[in-house]
């Protein structure tokens, strides 16, 4: 009796299809730790601009003090046509998601002497205020990212290794400076 040698045995099939499975179990928690790597990296940078955005804003437009919301960031200098928000469109409101951290901005512990709103060249929509704090934590911990970052107008990034939401004061046992 002749055996025709077209094609593959039911065999051949599951040892081919364990193997795939076995390389998927390998490289599947590698590729989420290197993408919560990448979130908890945008985080930084995130609050890097907003350190960046409230220098410039507390310079040219809030009379030495800071935006106490990222709203107030994303407003452009009045007076400009067609000028830009003191930080990018993408961190424009407070509770923004982005790369799987929640980014928000609010006053720090300071809040006199003030500028009003109407005093910054923006229209505010709150006072400008001597200290400001931001946070970014992870949506989920443990899958969007791992560490929580907060910064003041110190400028200096803080995390917390547990990933919980940021606050004031900054320096707290469990927090340390970002490398």
């Amino acid at each position: 009796m002749a055996r025709d040698a077209n094609g593959f045995t039911l065999i051949e099939l599951l040892i081919v299809v364990a193997i795939i499975g076995i390389i998927a179990a390998i490289a599947v928690p590698g590729l989420l730790r290197a993408r919560m790597a990448g979130n908890e990296a945008s985080a930084i940078g995130s609050m890097r601009a907003i350190n960046s955005a409230q220098s410039t804003y507390s310079a040219s437009c809030g009379g030495g003090n800071y935006a106490q919301s990222l709203a107030d960031l994303a407003k452009a200098p009045g007076g400009a046509a067609g000028a830009a928000g003191f930080i990018s469109p993408d961190l424009g409101v407070n509770g923004v998601l982005k790369s799987g951290y929640v980014v928000n901005v609010g006053p720090g512990a300071v809040l006199v002497p003030a500028t009003l709103p109407a005093a910054t060249c923006n229209a505010a929509a709150a006072a400008a205020v001597p200290t400001y704090f931001a946070e970014a934590h992870p949506s989920a911990v443990g899958s969007t990212g791992q560490r929580s970052f907060g910064t003041d107008h110190r400028a200096t990034i803080f995390q917390d290794n547990a990933g919980t939401t940021f606050t004031q004061p900054l320096v707290t046992a469990a927090v340390t400076p970002a490398q």
